[in-house]
């Protein structure tokens, strides 16, 4: 069966952010094009196979620790672009993922992001 990631359970914020991926067979570089708590779209200049387990290592802006995410699914490919969703994160890039959403929520809403 195809996945639908028109039936999100949960709201995907746009962002441009780098990242490293990796899996077997692949590793890969990209960009983050958007976000939520439970996965992400890549853009990349590779092909990737739907159904995937991939490592993330995104790079965070203002001198932020990265986010790793220690095992993602590839839920469907579209050309050069993929969305992946969250299986197993550590508790602190799980508390880093919420801060960066509620930041993005926000600023949905214009609103300054808290400090």
């Amino acid at each position: 069966m195809a996945y639908n990631h028109q039936t999100r359970s949960t709201d995907r914020y746009p962002v441009t952010y780098p990242v490293v991926f990796g899996g077997a067979p692949f590793v890969g570089e990209g960009q983050l094009t958007d976000l939520s708590t439970s996965g992400c779209a890549i853009a990349c200049d590779r092909t990737v196979l739907s159904g995937s387990y991939v490592q993330l290592n995104v790079l965070m802006p203002d001198q932020s620790p990265s986010l790793a995410i220690e095992l993602g699914k590839i839920r469907w490919v579209k050309g050069y672009v993929f969305g992946v969703e969250f299986i197993r994160l550590p508790i602190r890039a799980h508390q880093q993922l919420d801060q960066v959403i509620w930041t993005r929520f926000l600023r949905s809403l214009g609103r300054p992001a808290l400090a």
